[in-house]
């Protein structure tokens, strides 16, 4: 005689153990726009949220994509369509083939044949807050850094420094056990 399989074992065998730990949004988020990018076009959502990286800020702050729609039965040679407002629809159209080798870039295959254009409201990316300006730092750590050729490393040192020479309290480190 055979014994029954409970349910509990079956479950476990057809599903993944679940966690009960709490998920970032940032985990769920890829879970939950998927379907939703998927009906307007949109393989990868990373095409409207890096928008700004794809065809740099000249453009994404007048444009943004709407759709990708390929042919049937195929992933490659599609119509991208953009929504854009006002007068610059034409600077877009005879722009056109630049925006197709930048999103092709991006995507690495020849995923757009050609970009369509959409008059409408072009919604407005919040900006980024501006950083602040660091303070003076001395002659002489200035000239420390003077040799650093990367002006990205040598803005942060320069901010760091500041933030050091600012601060008057001594810091405090803990025991080393």
């Amino acid at each position: 005689m055979k014994k029954p399989v409970s349910n509990s074992s079956r479950k476990s065998a057809a599903e993944p153990q679940r966690s009960m730990r709490p998920r970032p949004v940032a985990e769920l988020l890829p879970d939950v726009g998927r379907a939703t990018f998927r009906k307007f076009g949109f393989v990868q959502h990373s095409v409207v949220s890096r928008w700004r990286e794809i065809v740099g800020e000249r453009f994404a702050g007048v444009s943004a994509p709407e759709s990708i729609r390929f042919p049937p039965g195929k992933r490659a040679e599609g119509v991208l369509t953009l929504v854009t407002g006002g007068a610059h629809a034409p600077m877009l159209q005879h722009l056109g083939p630049e925006i197709v080798e930048r999103v092709n870039r991006f995507f690495g295959y020849p995923a757009i044949a050609r970009v369509a254009i959409r008059h409408g409201d072009v919604p407005r990316a919040p900006q980024p807050p501006a950083r602040p300006v660091p303070a003076p730092i001395s002659e002489e750590l200035s000239e420390s850094l003077r040799h650093i050729t990367d002006p990205e490393l040598r803005a942060v040192l320069e901010a760091l420094a500041a933030g050091v020479s600012k601060s008057t309290n001594i810091p405090k480190l803990g025991k080393i056990s």
